[in-house]
């Protein structure tokens, strides 16, 4: 019998893209992937991914993505943008589905921002779940779904390993893109709000170490979460990490079949 194996993708913004590479990696190495969770630009990757994009149209789109395309601007309240372009966009993107429909299977983590708990998305509407969960507080309008106003997931779990192990999952790959970039040019609101966000999650990291079977960490820190540039190089370095991982993955599996 073989392992179930279970992947769990981290928030990062921009450096998020640097899942499409570990996905690369790991569908040429022919690792099965059956369950995936994922926080804030690890749900929108994990939620293309499962409604059948394959890794060639994923790095397509997002070499194509710019920022006009979720940059609707209103009147500053709960955030300066309203999320609605994204949303469309998601849907169009996900053809509509709904979370329970995809394979493999998707968990979307979020942030119940009043009542401070992770909120674990795993059925309704994919974009509902995806706006919800890269609402980066201050930025984004939070997103309501079923009553409750949600945020960023990664505000909560960076890098969702123990969901996915609920999921199912006997093995864990989990991916961690988010940084702290102590060289960062800070010119805007927006910067000091996503650099204060790295140092919350790198703190929170630390104190509560991610414990998964195997942690890819791609080399991104020097790329900034919010420009959506680089976007190839972001997408390589996934890739070569995760093919540096392959043996401790293997591994792993082998470890697993002997007990």
């Amino acid at each position: 019998m073989d392992p179930k194996i279970g992947l769990a993708l981290g928030s990062g913004g921009a450096r998020g893209f640097a899942h499409i590479g570990v996905l690369r990696a790991l569908t040429e190495a022919k690792i099965p992937i059956h369950f995936i969770a994922g926080s804030s630009m690890g749900a929108l990757i994990g939620a293309l991914f499962s409604v059948g994009h394959s890794v060639d149209i994923l790095e397509k789109m997002a070499l194509s993505f710019r920022r006009k395309y979720y940059l609707d601007f209103t009147v500053p309240k709960m955030g300066f943008i309203s999320g609605n372009k994204v949303k469309e966009l998601v849907h169009l993107l996900t053809h509509g589905k709904m979370i329970e429909d995809l394979s493999p299977p998707l968990a979307i983590v979020t942030t119940d921002l009043l009542k401070g708990e992770k909120v674990i998305l795993n059925k309704g509407s994919i974009s509902d779940a995806v706006r919800a969960s890269i609402s980066i507080p201050g930025i984004f309008v939070p997103e309501k779904v079923d009553g409750r106003l949600l945020i960023d997931g990664g505000v909560i779990d960076r890098v969702p390993v123990s969901v996915v192990k609920e999921m199912g999952a006997d093995i864990v790959i989990a991916v961690d893109v988010s940084n702290v970039n102590t060289d960062a040019s800070l010119t805007s609101i927006i910067d000091v709000i996503l650099q204060s966000i790295d140092i919350m999650q790198q703190e929170m990291v630390r104190f509560h170490e991610i414990k998964a079977d195997v942690m890819i960490r791609p080399l991104v820190k020097q790329y900034s979460s919010k420009a959506f540039t680089n976007t190839a190089d972001i997408i390589k370095a996934g890739e070569n990490e995760a093919q540096q991982m392959l043996v401790h993955i293997k591994k792993a599996i082998r470890s697993w079949k002997g007990t």
